[in-house]
């Protein structure tokens, strides 16, 4: 009956955030078998920090190898007002968060709250891994500047910058089990819906501009659906049609407290999280807290854009950018390729003094071929020399015609080499087709059909056609090969090479 009661007082009152600031919600209403200890453990916000992914990002947090021993260059005179010892951790009652929070509260849109769950998450941020906490005040002067730029820009309240604490503890590599990536943890079908791209190579939701934007849009696309900036929150991290459910069956009461118990564990953390790494944030010195100085990312990069296709290991190799800060800056090249082009250049981030070098050499970089290409060569020669064929899987709208135009062979060729009688194939079907240069290559299977053996060998010894092709820049001997259907071989003994090295503007000869 105490649940009906309080319901209908939420559903009656307009002043909602009033009632949430002393609602303690309890998992009384649950309609799951607890025992009494489980219970007790849900309802003090033990157990609600524990369910949370706060664990897992605060975990992921300690592992960037960017940051110093010390704290960032301030004033420490402002920040240890209270004159506090080194490892001194200072304690409150409730009544000192509860006055705080509502100190906030007035000062934002968001109805902050206080309550045993709020407390909890207070006490794993500013107790349990005040390392973790030190290190997220650092990472906020690298983004909070980006993210109030944005927010502004779409008239959000700013202090939702401090839900990408809660989202990734502000690592710009996080990724979560579940699949969500960046500093705002978008899922990849929710990206995509916001602009964000993801392909072989470039994954925009660890690019921390653009995935700010799409979370601004997202946030306010549910701000115009819920109008309760809780219920947005619990949207953002479980989905709209979760927040939906529970609403019903908090019957229909559109306040995020009233819905809690109904909620997923990750998000019944969620909120509570959120009020209290945005309490912490402002109350950092009182709780004996300072910025941990974040190293490079801080001011120490810069970015150019690449007008070409290139790797880490070209950047590597030319003008020595540790591979470490290549990936750690760059974490939207998924497989360390760069696919730039002057129409569409992509941008590159790097420790500052390697930026000029970069400009100054960028096509030569561009054309470099690094110590993995080579090695990736030379297997590939090796393969191709003692291969004489391949499997082609016949795709949708494919004919023997189109195959044998692709590969430059006969059609009677391929139904040689498969034994096929008709001309018919099938999506899926697997064909051999051999290399130029195979002796298979050269010679059709007789048949009682086939043309006559004269007519065979006057077509193996009449005279190849010899063609001409420019080297392109990035261009090398196998990608040539690749291109005319031959090996590497063929080309080096048709151009008398002795080396797998061609210059851009050389002249190869290609028989066919």
């Amino acid at each position: 009956m105490k649940r009906i009661h309080l319901i209908s007082l939420l559903a009656l009152f307009p002043f909602v955030t009033l009632f949430a600031q002393v609602y303690e919600p309890e998992y009384d209403s649950l309609e799951v078998e607890l025992d009494d200890q489980r219970i007790n453990d849900l309802n003090s916000g033990k157990a609600v920090v524990e369910e949370s992914t706060v664990m897992e990002m605060l975990n992921l947090v300690s592992n960037i190898s960017i940051f110093t021993d010390a704290y960032l260059d301030i004033d420490t005179a402002i920040w240890n007002k209270y004159g506090f010892g080194k490892d001194e951790v200072p304690t409150y009652d409730d009544s000192v968060y509860m006055n705080r929070i509502q100190t906030l509260a007035y000062e934002t849109t968001i109805p902050l709250t206080f309550n045993s769950h709020v407390k909890s998450f207070i006490e794993l941020y500013a107790n349990r891994r005040r390392q973790q906490s030190s290190r997220m005040l650092g990472l906020s002067y690298v983004y909070f500047p980006m993210f109030e730029d944005y927010l502004s820009r779409y008239n959000l309240p700013l202090e939702l910058k401090y839900l990408a604490m809660v989202e990734s503890a502000l690592n710009p590599t996080a990724g979560s089990k579940a699949g969500a990536k960046g500093l705002w943890q978008f899922m990849r079908g929710t990206g995509a819906e916001y602009g964000l791209r993801v392909s072989t190579l470039v994954d925009d939701r660890f690019d921390p501009e653009k995935e700010t934007e799409a979370a601004c849009q997202y946030l306010k696309s549910l701000y115009a659906r819920y109008e309760d900036w809780f219920l947005v929150l619990a949207a953002y991290n479980s989905g709209p049609g979760t927040v939906n459910k529970a609403i019903l069956k908090a019957r229909g009461v559109k306040n995020y407290w009233a819905i809690w118990p109904y909620l997923p564990a990750e998000t019944r953390g969620y909120v509570p999280a959120f009020i209290a790494v945005t309490y912490l944030m402002n109350y950092a010195a009182e709780h004996n807290l300072y910025p941990t100085n974040p190293g490079l990312l801080l001011h120490g990069t810069d970015t150019v854009m690449v007008h070409d296709r290139v790797s880490f290991d070209q950047i590597n190799e030319c003008i020595g950018v540790p591979m470490e800060d290549l990936v750690f800056f760059n974490p939207q090249y998924t497989k360390r390729i760069i696919p730039g082009t002057r129409s569409y250049p992509y941008s590159l981030r790097m420790p500052m003094k390697y930026t000029l070098r970069f400009t100054q050499l960028e096509d030569s970089i561009y054309s470099y071929v690094s110590k993995a290409e080579k090695v990736r060569e030379v297997i590939e020669e090796k393969v191709e020399e003692v291969s004489d064929s391949f499997v082609h899987v016949v795709k949708k709208g494919e004919s023997l015609g189109s195959i044998a135009r692709k590969y430059h062979v006969t059609v009677a060729k391929i139904k040689s080499w498969n034994h096929l009688k008709r001309e018919t194939i099938h999506t899926g079907q697997r064909l051999t087709i051999y290399r130029s240069g195979s002796p298979m290559a050269q010679v059709s299977k007789t048949s009682k059909n086939s043309t006559s053996k004269n007519n065979i060998n006057k077509k193996a010894t009449s005279t190849p056609k010899v063609r001409t092709h420019t080297v392109k820049k990035g261009e090398t001997l196998s990608s040539i090969a690749k291109k005319y259907r031959c090996t590497v071989s063929d080309l080096k003994k048709w151009n008398g090479l002795k080396g797998n090295t061609v210059k851009v503007g050389q002249k190869l000869k290609i028989k066919k």
